[in-house]
């Protein structure tokens, strides 16, 4: 069932065809089955994809909520950690821009949603055990399908309408 969950988070933060095909491989679609299955001396690796990809998940909410640039240069980092091959390159990539983490709180304005967002994801960071992390991706979800992204469909159609003219 968690995969499920999981499955339908990414879709929920990545919702065009386009979105999906730039952020998510097959085996990130799959991570959270293929952590389900994983032996002992594979499942940190495996932990932590799934990690990673509910926190870039929960990133693009937050980026796609209120446009928020230094949400998506986190998210890049993340998408960029999720291509490692060990949790010690996802350590590598993920030390090499720590600057980034510190720079998301910086001067940052947020609605409440955006703040339960970015608690979301210091819980999706702090998440250390499969309960936790269903907890966190289940929540997500919930918060995913109650968010207010209007103001996109508004900027289309203002973009839309200048075009016209």
């Amino acid at each position: 069932m968690s995969t499920t969950f999981y499955e339908q988070l990414l879709h929920e933060a990545f919702r065009t065809e386009a979105e999906v095909a730039q952020y998510l491989s097959a085996a990130d679609l799959a991570a959270y089955k293929t952590f389900e299955q994983a032996g002992k001396a594979d499942i940190a690796f495996r932990f932590e994809r799934v990690r990673l990809a509910v926190a870039m998940s929960i990133l693009k909410l937050l980026a796609d909520l209120g446009d928020h640039e230094e949400s998506r240069k986190v998210m890049d980092v993340m998408h960029r950690a999720l291509k490692a091959k060990s949790v010690n390159e996802i350590d590598a990539v993920i030390t090499k821009d720590a600057k980034l983490f510190e720079k998301l709180y910086t001067n940052l304005y947020v609605n409440e949603d955006g703040e339960l967002l970015l608690g979301l994801f210091e819980r999706t960071l702090d998440a250390d055990t499969k309960a936790l992390m269903e907890e966190v991706i289940q929540e997500t979800l919930r918060v995913a399908r109650e968010l207010d992204f209007s103001h996109h469909d508004e900027d289309d159609e203002e973009d839309e309408a200048q075009a016209d003219l």
